[in-house]
C-alpha cells in the first residue's frame, strides 16, 4: 500500500493504451516472436510507433475482427506472441464465436485488448459502448480477463503477459486517468487482488478506471470518520476469492463500483463469492439495464452514480442499516 496515491495527482496525459503500445515496443524489439495486429485500429490503439519501428512485427487485418481473432489464432500455433489491438466493443462481440473457440478453446496464446472500453466512446452511443464485455468474456472457459487501473498498472499487466502462455482478454479505455499508484516499481500478480487502502468499517471493490473513483470516495469518507478498505480488482478471472472473502468476514459490507453492466461484471463476481462463503449486504454501482447515454465519460459516470457523491450516499446507508 505504500505506492498507492491516495490521492488523485491531477495531471496524468498518458492514456493505458499508449503505456501498452509503448511497452510492447520495447518487448519486441527483444522478443521477434511478439506480434501486434490491428482491424484499421492502429491510430486508436496508439501502435504508430510500434508499426513504424517494427514494420515486420505488425499485421494490419482491416476492418475484419473475427479474421483478426482467427489470423492471431494461427500465428499462436505457429509460435508467435500475437497481441490482437482492436475497439472493445467490437473485439468482444463480433468476433466472440473466435475467440471463444479459436483462442480459448483451442488454449492460443492470444491476448486480446480491448481498446476504448466501457463507456470512453462517448458520444458514438451504444453501439461503440462495451459496458457487457466482462460478462462475456469471464464466461468463456479457458480465457483470463483483465482490467488496468491506471498507466503504471497497465504496463505492470503487459510486462506479466508477455511471457504467461494462457489467452487473455485486457479492456482499457480511451482517454489517460489519474494515478491509483505512484510508480510502477512494485510486484503485480495475475489473478491477485490489491488492498489499495485498508479499512474495517466497510469495502470498496472496484475494477479498471473505478478504482480511482473508489481511493477518492474512501478519502471523503475518511474525513467523516468512515475507515473503508479498498481493493482492486485488476484480474476478473481468475478471480481472487481469498481477498473478497476475507473483507467480507472483517468489513461486513460492501460496495462494488464497475464501468460495466450491473449484470455479469465484477459486482456479479463478487456476490458470487460472498453469497457462497459468507453472506454480508452488497450494493453494485454500474450501469442498468438499458443503453447507456452518450457522453463524456465523466458525465456517464455522474448519470449512473459512478461517482464520490453517490458512493458516499450510498456507504451512509449501509453503515445506518
Amino acid at each position: 500500500m505504500n505506492n498507492v496515491a491516495l490521492k488523485p495527482t491531477k495531471g496524468n496525459k498518458i492514456a493505458n493504451r499508449q503505456v501498452i503500445s509503448d511497452t510492447l515496443l520495447e518487448k519486441g524489439k527483444e522478443d521477434k516472436n511478439i506480434l501486434v495486429l490491428t482491424s484499421d485500429s492502429r491510430g486508436s490503439a496508439s501502435m504508430l510507433k510500434f508499426g513504424n519501428e517494427l514494420p515486420e512485427q505488425i499485421v494490419e487485418v482491416g476492418i475484419a475482427e473475427q479474421n483478426l481473432v482467427g489470423m492471431a489464432s494461427g500465428l499462436a500455433h505457429s509460435g508467435k506472441k500475437p497481441f490482437v489491438t482492436s475497439p472493445a466493443c467490437f473485439l468482444s462481440m463480433r468476433s466472440i464465436e473466435q475467440v471463444k473457440v479459436d483462442v480459448a478453446y483451442s488454449q492460443t496464446n492470444v491476448k486480446l485488448i480491448g481498446i476504448s472500453g466501457g463507456v470512453s466512446y462517448g458520444a458514438l452511443g451504444m453501439s461503440h459502448h462495451s459496458v457487457q464485455d466482462l460478462a462475456v468474456t469471464r464466461a468463456i472457459p479457458g480465457l483470463d480477463v483483465m482490467m488496468p487501473a491506471d498507466r503504471h498498472e497497465a504496463k505492470k499487466m503487459i510486462e506479466a503477459l508477455v511471457d504467461y502462455d494462457r489467452p487473455a482478454y485486457i479492456r482499457v479505455g480511451r482517454n489517460p486517468v489519474e494515478d491509483c499508484y505512484l510508480s510502477d516499481d512494485y510486484e503485480f500478480e495475475i489473478g491477485k487482488a490489491v488492498t489499495m487502502k485498508g479499512g474495517n468499517d466497510l469495502t470498496i471493490i472496484a475494477s479498471g478506471e473505478t478504482v480511482r473513483v473508489a481511493l477518492d470516495s474512501a478519502e471523503v469518507l475518511e474525513q467523516e470518520g468512515v475507515n473503508c478498505r479498498v481493493i482492486n480488482i485488476h484480474t476478473i478471472k481468475p478471480f481472487d476469492e481469498a481477498a473478497v472473502i476475507k473483507a467480507a468476514e472483517e468489513t461486513g459490507k460492501i460496495i462494488t463500483i464497475e464501468e460495466h453492466s450491473i449484470y455479469g461484471g465484477l459486482g456479479a463476481a463478487v456476490t458470487e463469492v460472498v453469497s457462497q462463503n459468507h453472506p454480508v449486504p452488497v450494493k453494485i454501482i454500474g450501469i442498468p439495464d438499458e443503453p447507456a447515454i452518450t457522453g463524456k465519460t465523466a458525465e456517464v459516470f455522474a448519470h449512473y452514480g459512478l461517482n464520490v457523491e453517490n458512493v458516499k450516499e450510498i456507504a451512509k446507508q449501509l453503515l445506518s442499516n
